[in-house]
């Protein structure tokens, strides 16, 4: 049997597009010859709605809209829903569409409650299995999670006799996380002996990105079929007894951890601007690694007519930086504006003067600086309805190397859950990809090789306020990590004096970090949905339990 596996980009909360996106994928497939149409989990809500699926007008919404577009689905038709099935309590459901109206509902049975994942907020389980029969070929029905477990709802959907077993996912992206979706497609297909595939969801939603890349197995775990990473794609592919079992060769072929990130960074970025209603953005571009990184991603993402770097020298900005961040927005085909901040920087100096008298200038007049760009930038925003972007890394976010309502200023971050030394490995295999393409270098080399400094005052490096990045970025990855942490940190070599002062840092930019733009989740230790820790905290984990730490 052919069956279609409608990989589409859903909206959460436009539930009149959303059917649309149905209605079309699946004409699509029935005019390609499918039986059986399988769209993502929550696919008419959008997903993850979050608090909506509370919202007893929202779940009514999906349903009329399920109940409209019943009839214009013309093949069998799969469809993530949520089902209300009594006050307060809903489903997170799949509504089996048959000859014009829904006829089965299968509710998912295992509900994930961790890492980004709330569904037991929202949502009842299942219990039962569901089949159906699609042209005398048994069908049984899975959701996401039902998938993730070892002799589960898969076994269970086999055990009652399917010959095919569905999961509709919305699987959130992060590296690698393609690679272990296969490795679990397989899993289910050799466990349960039947016939395997999943339909995943892709986009981006606020911080999470669905990379696609649906996949289908047969009953020996040999991948059959595989959809696109980020991007929209009706994969269709033979299943059932009879089918063909031949491995199939990755379509498109794995972009390997970076190239994966940047189209992850890329996709995230473009939804989130476009799907709340902008068209361009702004940036400081500075001339600096991480700048020059986040304008070179959203001219991936939404062309270069819809990106607007400034550039804000101060006394301290140098030659070199300013020129490098010309040379990038020549180079990349943006219209750069120049706004120099020393006549504002002194209008602040002065209005401070008289409670300032008598003290130095230490990191205040730093701060400043920073915040007068953010305000800037804000303004732009304001008048000419630019998103702003913000341009922190990780790393910095992590240990508070970033200026409260100044370079954190934004409505989007899209390198916030990228550490520095990433950071560093997307710029060159970005540049690669331009030079494999005949292009010339979209991220100067000068930028690249520079050791990066904020330049808010004389010949300021980061080294001066920051471990070296390789060190602190690999301390971060223990420290960040809830089953690692500070004696795995330890037990890897790491100096004490170097895990204690690290650990601080991150304690203290913890109120920072609550008051940060959303940005792509990239790894499983995410600020935001995964990382959640209290701000008034006086734990020291550099001295507990071993009193001689």
């Amino acid at each position: 049997m052919l069956v279609a596996l409608c990989q589409v980009n859903p909206t959460v909360g436009d539930i009149a597009g959303n059917a649309q996106l149905v209605v079309d994928a699946v004409t699509r497939a029935a005019a390609s010859g499918a039986r059986l149409a399988v769209l993502p989990e929550q696919v008419l809500s959008g997903y993850p709605a979050e608090d909506l699926w509370l919202k007893e007008e929202f779940t009514a919404a999906c349903e009329a809209a399920l109940e409209r577009i019943a009839p214009q689905l013309t093949i069998c038709t799969v469809i993530g829903c949520p089902r209300r099935i009594a006050a307060g309590h809903v489903e997170n459901a799949a509504a089996v569409v048959e000859q014009g109206r829904v006829t089965r509902w299968y509710a998912k049975q295992l509900l994930p409650n961790y890492a980004v994942f709330d569904e037991e907020r929202w949502f009842e389980p299942g219990s039962a299995p569901c089949l159906i029969t699609v042209d005398d070929v048994r069908v049984g029905i899975t959701i996401c999670e039902d998938a993730w477990v070892a002799d589960g709802p898969v076994v269970q959907a086999a055990a009652s006799g399917a010959d095919i077993v569905i999961n509709l996912s919305a699987s959130p992206w992060r590296t690698s996380r393609a690679v272990d979706r296969v490795a679990i497609v397989r899993e289910r297909a050799r466990e349960s002996n039947v016939w395997f595939a999943l339909c995943n969801q892709v986009g981006g939603q606020d911080e999470l990105v669905f990379d696609g890349h649906s996949v289908a197995a047969a009953p020996d775990g040999s991948i059959v079929a595989r959809g696109a990473e980020f991007v929209e794609d009706l994969v269709l592919v033979e299943l059932g007894p009879g089918a063909p079992t031949a491995e199939v060769v990755p379509a498109p072929p794995e972009l390997g951890p970076v190239g994966e990130t940047w189209h992850g960074l890329v996709l995230g970025l473009r939804d989130y601007v476009r799907k709340n209603g902008f068209s361009n953005v702004t940036l400081g571009l500075s001339g600096g690694i991480d700048s020059a990184l986040v304008v070179a991603l959203a001219v991936d993402a939404l062309g270069a007519e819809h990106v607007f770097p400034v550039t804000m020298p101060s006394r301290y900005s140098s030659d070199a930086t300013l020129g490098d961040a010309h040379a990038q927005a020549v180079a990349l085909g943006t219209t750069i504006r120049e706004l120099p901040i020393e006549g504002v920087v002194g209008a602040f100096d002065a209005a401070l003067a008289p409670v300032f008298a008598g003290l130095s200038p230490d990191v205040t007049e730093e701060n400043l600086q920073a915040r007068i760009r953010g305000s800037l930038l804000m303004a732009l925003s304001n008048k000419f309805g630019h998103l702003v972007l913000a341009t922190g890394n990780k790393s910095e976010f992590s240990v508070g190397y970033a200026t409260l309502y100044g370079d954190m200023n934004g409505g989007y971050a899209p390198i916030k859950d990228v550490p520095k030394t990433l950071v560093y490995e997307l710029a060159r295999w970005r540049n690669e990809q331009a030079t494999s393409a005949g292009e010339g270098e979209v991220i100067p080399t000068s930028v690249i090789v520079r050791e990066p400094s904020a330049e808010l005052r004389d010949d300021q490096r980061d080294a001066d306020s920051l471990p070296d990045y390789d060190s602190l970025d690999a301390v971060l990855a223990f420290l960040l990590d809830p089953d690692l942490g500070t004696r795995a940190a330890l037990a890897a070599g790491h100096p004490l004096e170097l895990v204690a002062r690290i650990q601080g840092m991150l304690d203290r930019a913890e109120y920072k970090r609550r008051q940060a733009p959303p940005g792509v989740r990239v790894t499983s230790t995410s600020f935001g949905r995964d990382r959640r820790v209290p701000i008034t905290n006086r734990f020291d984990a550099t001295k507990f339990p071993d009193p001689a730490l």
